[in-house]
């Protein structure tokens, strides 16, 4: 997606007063007690019919770098599965290639004058299995989000959202039957808000509110999203061969979608390849359309027709868990987070595109009131200074009483994750003397699991922004929210991002984007997180390949228009 783009869709958004567009907390319960029954066993290979495959020239080759962890949509949590499941299932809106949304399962939608009624009529949609979508199938999914029994890690977007009863609901103060949101027919769905929200339209793109059809999931039980044959798709393709961690993922066109005409692809074959230099010689081999690059490998490419270097939304950072001796010390905190050379990292290490992190709230994410980027006009931070690393690390050795510390990283088994962690541990072991890091590498889901419940010392982690404003990455560390891996907890804190999504800031636009600024200058001053950079991505994809739709918000990339010669 060309900057300019970005830049208008970023600006239409603030029109709107706030624009809006990843990754993280805890998912204990898919939601169903009940025991699979009626389900049909799973063919290798097939889809419903058991006769569909993805083959022949017309089918896209795709590179992963991780699995997918999960295709629940009110489960999912990574971009990964953001992206696979907007392959396959289609909510009220998708985005469109500037970054908009725009109406998709959704025909029309009519607004209350005072922005606290949604009305949408949808259209003659049907699922994968020849029933039709209805509003119904809405109704179930989002009270799933907010259901407490379910946990799921993304029901606080249902409060930035500011369903009616939403926040109420999460708590346990109220059933999930009172959420703002009732299917006055099978074509009808009304939603109501505690609280007009500009971007609410934009969120409804966001996997969270895909839809769900309850019959389906009762009778998969336990099994749902499990297999292709547990899996109901409304969207421009359909799986024929997926399994939890599976390393092959395998999509075909879906004949039954509304606007299937306009879908040029067979499908799409998904490849989880971990090793850059393995996923180019499958590129070169023509096994591959659509390949990620790192590390030596963008310098080899830069100067291919075939490369594209585009900016993506991700933020790196370390996460340090302040229930661990010493780094409750915000001396050490501080230490830690100066004490590596970030500009060696994006240049001599990563080399695709990735800007050094001296925040907490990335570049070109959003716009506020004032026409301009939110880190034109926000603070800035100290970013690498090794000669105040170690003073701070003297002062908090006195505080603690304590010169010596071992820690643990968990990172993820990426090739990029795993050199950028190995450069870090050298650089605070030779400017920290005293520090040692240890790194335990792991698949993706496993380190996120071991975050979420708090079993680390230090994680290298991301977030991707789910939409185009600060409170993407801002509403993550109030106190209790389960991407607050650090279990950090500030009352003013906690106080300005409650009032900037539903108090009197949220009716004030320029106090509320002042305010925004001044939470990120308190996570930065504290050391909540060590932020490293700014994701760049080095892609390869074929000549013949066109119409791929990348993101740096929400769902990272969209093929439903990309068409392939």
């Amino acid at each position: 997606m060309k900057k300019a783009k970005r830049l208008m869709a970023l600006l239409f958004s603030v029109i709107l007063v706030f624009s809006l567009a990843a990754c993280g907390g805890k998912n204990t319960n898919t939601g169903s007690d009940s025991a699979a029954t009626d389900t049909p066993a799973a063919t290798e290979g097939t889809g419903e019919t058991g006769t569909d495959t993805a083959a022949g020239g017309n089918v896209l080759n795709v590179q992963f770098d991780v699995e997918v962890a999960s295709l629940d949509p009110q489960i999912a949590t990574d971009g990964t599965s953001f992206e696979v499941l907007a392959d396959v299932t289609e909510g009220l809106y998708t985005i469109d290639a500037s970054g908009l949304p725009v109406l998709a399962i959704a025909e029309g939608v009519q607004k209350s004058d005072d922005g606290l009624t949604y009305t949408f009529t949808l259209k003659d949609a049907k699922w994968s299995n020849g029933t039709p979508v209805t509003a119904k199938d809405f109704v179930f999914s989002w009270r799933r989000l907010v259901d407490p029994t379910v946990a799921s890690e993304y029901s606080f977007i249902a409060e930035i959202a500011n369903i009616k009863n939403a926040s109420a609901i999460i708590a346990g103060e109220k059933g999930i039957e009172e959420l703002g949101v009732t299917a006055k027919d099978d074509k009808t769905l009304e939603v109501q808000l505690d609280v007009p929200v500009p971007f609410f339209e934009s969120l409804l793109a966001f996997p969270s509110f895909l839809p769900v059809n309850e019959e389906f999931f009762t009778q998969a039980g336990d099994s749902y999203a499990t297999s292709p044959d547990t899996i109901l798709s409304n969207g421009a393709f359909k799986l024929t061969a997926y399994e939890p961690a599976a390393t092959t993922i395998t999509l075909v066109k879906n004949p039954d979608y509304w606007d299937a005409g306009k879908v040029s692809l067979d499908g799409i074959q998904y490849q989880v390849i971990k090793d850059s230099q393995t996923a180019v010689l499958s590129y070169q081999n023509g096994d591959l359309d659509v390949v990620t690059l790192s590390g030596e490998q963008v310098e080899q490419f830069q100067a291919d027709p075939e490369f594209h270097s585009i900016m993506a939304g991700y933020l790196w950072y370390i996460s340090p868990n302040q229930k661990v001796a010493g780094l409750e010390n915000l001396n050490l905190r501080k230490a830690l987070s100066l004490a590596y050379d970030k500009a060696a990292i994006v240049n001599n290490i990563l080399k695709d595109g990735s800007i050094v992190a001296d925040f907490a709230v990335p570049t070109l994410l959003a716009t506020g009131p004032d026409g301009k980027d939110f880190r034109e006009t926000a603070g800035t931070y100290p970013t690498t200074d090794k000669a105040k690393a170690q003073e701070y690390w003297k002062a908090a050795k006195a505080e603690l009483g304590v010169s010596e510390y071992k820690y643990s990283m968990v990172v993820e088994d990426t090739e990029s994750a795993q050199n950028v962690a190995q450069f870090i541990q050298q650089e605070i072991q030779t400017t920290l003397p005293g520090i040692t890091v240890t790194i335990e590498t792991m698949p993706k889901k496993n380190r996120v699991e071991r975050m979420q419940s708090g079993d680390f010392e230090l994680g290298l982690t991301r977030w991707g922004p789910d939409y185009s404003d600060p409170m993407t990455y801002l509403d993550m560390w109030i106190t209790g929210s389960p991407n607050n891996y650090g279990f950090w907890s500030n009352t003013e804190y906690d106080s300005i991002i409650d009032s900037a999504k539903k108090g009197e800031l949220a009716l004030d636009p320029t106090a509320r984007w002042e305010a925004l600024k001044k939470a990120e200058g308190i996570v930065m001053d504290d050391a909540v997180i060590f932020p490293i950079y700014q994701k760049g991505d080095a892609v390869l994809y074929k000549s013949g390949v066109e119409g791929i739709e990348f993101h740096s918000v929400g769902i990272n990339r969209i093929f439903k228009n990309t068409t392939k010669k």
